[in-house]
């Protein structure tokens, strides 16, 4: 499928050059040419490979902030070392937002970690139209390595048709979750369709509970109400086409989501000043928390993230998917997420691209699995089995769903994407008509297609 996105990355960061940042892991290391571990193909695997018995170290940045995730993934990687100890990595872990505006600035700079994620998509494609990140495809296909995957997710970290991302860290679908305590207080029952979702809202309100908790100051969070409601309305080929530049964004599905999206701001369905609010420190959760709150939108990642908070609330706590909208052309088991969220690439830069390959194997073998799911997450392997129903909810979601949206931010272009953020959250913000918002992104992506 085509997708917007912009011809070179280094357009994207040409602003963020100017600033230094250390090299990572890629210096004071032997080069020499090694024989392929992923045997012999004419996309063989690289040859900068370190000379073997020579001391490699690497840098590894990832974003998993929430306990047990930090421990785990260092955990993970202690276990690589012992076994290879001619290698040392150094972990680095950053909140989210910081770690996109450093990684822009490392790739512009040639300074990348060896080892780093993306959420796949126009982000990912655009490192390997700027030669930005190392070919997978061989490792991949090694031993039948990428057979131990989702199907879905290695779809997602294939552009061109080569592998460019192992797939590590979550089957991440957007979902309602709410209190099932205030539910039974207020005697609601989970919302088929928008118009229930709606009554559900009113009677909340009603007794004093903001429906929806939503802290949208990075503005990805806010898009996930705005991806559903144009995938109910308009089904996927509403978005589908508007991207693949066989439709528009100017389509009724965009215009009718965000009227939808308005109205449900006017009628204070979400707390006061949440475009505000941060999401990464926990601020919407919060309200859920401390039951301001009874429902949030957001990844199904909320489940690690809450029982690493809040072990108490997690018992209080339901899921259910995004409702269906009556009359609309979307099916109501389509899904807006990824699988496998955290894909990990090995930069350009890194001078042991097996070495490093090996090191993300041990992030997503048995033992990392096992831990993963017992953190609450869904790893993207086949056969995997909880035991948790929430998981399970998540799951069946997955196996239910006729199509999985990329999230926009994700789907699109960097450029293109920055604008839809920004776009959706005057959206919210009620300082843009959907009309106004529609022609932007429509000039937009006309002017990115042009190019």
């Amino acid at each position: 499928m085509k997708k917007v996105i912009g011809k070179t990355l280094s357009a994207a960061l040409a602003l963020a050059m100017t600033v230094s940042i250390a090299a990572c892991g890629s210096g004071n290391q032997s080069e020499s040419s090694s024989s392929s571990a992923a045997g012999s193909s004419s996309s063989a695997v690289a040859t900068n490979t370190a000379a073997s018995g020579d001391p490699v170290k690497f840098t590894l940045w990832h974003v998993q902030t929430t306990d047990p995730m930090p421990t785990n993934i260092q955990s993970d990687i202690d276990r690589f070392t012992k076994d290879n100890p001619k290698y040392s990595v150094d972990v680095q872990v950053m909140q989210n937002d910081a770690y996109k505006t450093k990684l822009k600035i490392a790739l512009s700079s040639n300074t990348a970690p060896d080892i780093f994620f993306s959420w796949s998509g126009g982000p990912m494609n655009e490192y390997v139209d700027a030669d930005k990140i190392v070919d997978l495809t061989p490792y991949m296909n090694k031993d039948d390595y990428k057979g131990r995957f989702m199907d879905a997710s290695i779809n997602q970290a294939t552009y061109k048709d080569k592998i460019w991302g192992v797939p590590v860290e979550n089957t991440a679908v957007a979902m309602f979750f709410y209190n099932k305590d205030l539910f039974a207080k207020y005697n609601l029952q989970v919302p088929k369709t928008i118009i229930e979702l709606e009554a559900v809202s009113d009677t909340l309100k009603k007794n004093g509970i903001i429906p929806f908790s939503l802290a949208n100051k990075t503005q990805w969070t806010g898009s996930m109400y705005y991806m559903y409601l144009v995938d109910r309305i308009g089904g996927a080929d509403a978005f589908n086409n508007a991207a693949g530049r066989t439709g528009s964004f100017e389509d009724d599905a965009f215009t009718q989501a965000g009227n939808i999206i308005q109205d449900w701001v006017k009628k204070d369905y979400f707390n006061k000043g949440f475009n505000g609010l941060d999401e990464d420190s926990g601020q919407s959760r919060t309200l859920l928390y401390t039951e301001k709150a009874a429902m949030t939108l957001m990844g199904s990642w909320f489940l690690s993230t809450a029982a690493g908070e809040n072990k108490d609330f997690m018992k209080k706590v339901g899921s259910f998917p995004f409702p269906a909208y009556e009359g609309g052309k979307g099916d109501a088991n389509s899904v807006v997420g990824t699988v496998g969220d955290n894909f990990y690439h090995i930069a350009k830069t890194c001078k042991d691209p097996e070495g490093a390959f090996k090191a993300i194997q041990y992030m997503i073998d048995e033992t990392a699995v096992q831990k993963r799911i017992e953190a609450g997450r869904v790893p993207p392997v086949k056969g995997v089995k909880v035991s948790d129903p929430l998981l399970q909810n998540v799951l069946d979601a997955v196996e239910k769903a006729p199509s999985v949206q990329l999230w926009y931010d994700q789907y699109l272009s960097p450029e293109l994407s920055d604008l839809h953020k920004s776009t959706s959250q005057a959206i919210f913000g009620l300082s843009k008509t959907p009309d106004q918002v529609n022609k932007e992104m429509e000039a937009k992506a006309k002017e990115l297609a042009g190019k």
